[in-house]
């Protein structure tokens, strides 16, 4: 007790101000993989983070070479899981932007007038076509509603504001035929910054906005600040680190904007008069902190705001299928669209 409240003396004494506030040196520890999970989701997490190697591309062939691989790759996971989960995917065009129409084998009558749409993640550059809809299916199936997922244009050819632009733009579209509220926009990742970033610009447009949203660990901040951006390095097995990979998809995105323009970095934006809000997140996850500061500016901001946050989980690891906690999540996020959704 005596050195709690000399340490608070100290506090008082020296205000934060005059401190130097050096960075903590912590001893090297080994992690254990948690035995509070389910056995698939141990096998996840004993995977070695694995941080990239390959040197940052330069020009926009470089970008697009190396996007080329991870691309075809996630279209192949989206097909599978288009199959496995009886889930019908059909391209198209809205608003003048390419879209996917993702639509489940069984829609429930009280779901007919609703619909999701969905943009996705891949740090803002990746993940173009049918790698684009993973996500979409998993909600489709979850949910029973059918989804729009937005094909949004990315760099190197179409920097910001191209991606805000264009699921304002199909969004704009879609409430000329459908009842706001019985709307969502959901994305994880860059696809949960978008989501937010997207409803910032219909504020900004005076459009109405949708009935709910699901920001799945979103990367709100494209600047290296929430704390797990430091001390989740190398346990979060999917992220692993900001420097390299993330660093470069943020310069890339953001051209020659300031990365904390709300549109880019929605954190810092004016969160007020947001629809519920559902986001999720995991205890390793390299982006919990952005999550966690999204969540308290919605709760400051008055919104009905719910944050899960997973035991174990790296970042958006509750898209795996193959985990149960995973597939308990996306079933909370369903529960939570389905109680604000008008029918």
């Amino acid at each position: 007790m005596l050195q709690m409240k000399s340490c608070a003396f100290a506090l008082l004494a020296f205000p934060l101000a005059a401190q130097t506030l050096a960075p903590r040196s912590v001893p090297a520890r080994q992690i254990p993989v948690p035995t509070d999970v389910s056995p698939a989701l141990q096998k996840v997490i004993a995977r070695p983070a694995e941080p990239g190697s390959a040197p940052t591309p330069k020009t926009t062939e470089e970008w697009k070479k190396s996007l080329a691989g991870p691309n075809a790759e996630e279209a192949k996971n989206a097909e599978r899981l288009a199959r496995e989960l009886h889930v019908a995917v059909k391209p198209g065009t809205i608003g003048g932007v390419a879209v996917f129409y993702v639509t489940p084998e069984v829609v429930p009558p009280q779901n007919k007038g609703r619909l999701l749409m969905h943009v996705h993640g891949g740090g803002y550059v990746a993940f173009a076509g049918m790698a684009a809809t993973s996500e979409a299916i998993l909600l489709a199936s979850h949910t029973g509603i059918a989804v729009v997922s937005v094909d949004y244009r990315m760099p190197p050819d179409a920097p910001f504001p191209a991606a805000v632009d264009d699921a304002a733009a199909v969004w704009k579209s879609l409430i000329q035929t459908h009842n706001p509220r019985g709307m969502a926009l959901f994305g994880t990742s860059a696809g949960g910054g978008l989501t937010l970033a997207t409803t910032l610009k219909l504020k900004e447009l005076k459009l109405p906005l949708p009935g709910a949203l699901m920001a799945g660990t979103p990367w709100a901040d494209l600047t290296q600040t929430g704390d797990t951006e430091f001390t989740n390095q190398y346990l979060d097995n999917t992220l692993v680190q900001y420097q390299g990979g993330l660093a470069a998809d943020a310069r890339l995105y953001a051209g020659s904007h300031n990365l904390k323009e709300p549109l880019l970095s929605p954190v810092y934006g004016d969160l007020s008069g947001f629809p519920p809000t559902i986001l999720v997140t995991g205890t390793r996850d390299l982006f919990l902190s952005d999550t966690v500061r999204v969540h308290q500016k919605l709760l400051q901001a008055g919104v009905d705001a719910q944050l899960i946050v997973l035991e174990g989980q790296s970042h958006a690891q509750y898209l795996d299928n193959s985990i149960p906690e995973s597939r308990a999540a996306l079933d909370e996020v369903a529960q939570f669209l389905d109680r604000h959704l008008d029918r």
